[in-house]
């Protein structure tokens, strides 16, 4: 019997510059090593992660330096959000 392989991990970085109009652009994606990369550079910065493979698998079928599409606003704002709160509460 053979046991499927796990699904590589993948991530997916996003920008938001507030000074900008306009929504949140993807400016990292990939799988494997390449999502390894992504996570430990992330790290590196003390840069927010969030765990979601379902809104990671939607992001990474934007285009490099897009803006997300309206129908990913109100998941990504609710990251963004959350994101937020944590990094208020950790200057508290």
């Amino acid at each position: 019997m053979n046991t499927p392989s796990p699904k590589p991990k993948k991530a997916v970085a996003l920008k938001y510059d507030r000074e900008k109009k306009g929504a949140p652009k993807v400016v990292a994606s990939g799988k494997g090593e390449i999502a390894n990369n992504i996570i430990k550079l992330a790290q590196e910065h003390d840069i927010f992660i969030r765990k979601d493979a379902d809104l990671v698998e939607l992001l990474s079928k934007i285009e490099l330096n897009k803006e997300i599409p309206p129908l990913l606003y109100k998941a990504v704002a609710e990251v963004f959000s959350f994101i937020y709160k944590v990094t208020k509460d950790k200057r508290k």
